[in-house]
């Protein structure tokens, strides 16, 4: 299954944040980045959605994965059944 809609929480000088973009990038995944730290709409639907304050989180179809690391993205990624695109 590819997903439909993938979205990156980030917070720019991020380390984990980077590693998730890296991930994503390697794997050729295209995704929107909602930058929390300059989008208050974007922090706020943040919070909603995950609970917290904490970057990397992404939504994908609606899947969501908070406060993450590329090892977790990994498991979680395949846990979800998502393809990889490209």
């Amino acid at each position: 299954m590819s997903p439909q809609s993938i979205r990156l929480f980030i917070k720019p000088g991020c380390p984990w944040c980077d590693e998730a973009i890296d991930w994503l990038a390697a794997r050729k995944i295209t995704y929107a980045t909602l930058d929390v730290t300059n989008d208050a709409a974007a922090r706020q639907e943040m919070r909603e959605l995950t609970g917290q304050t904490k970057a990397p989180s992404i939504d994908v179809d609606g899947e969501i994965l908070a406060d993450f690391g590329a090892d977790e993205l990994e498991v979680w990624w395949k846990q979800q059944g998502f393809g990889v695109q490209g």
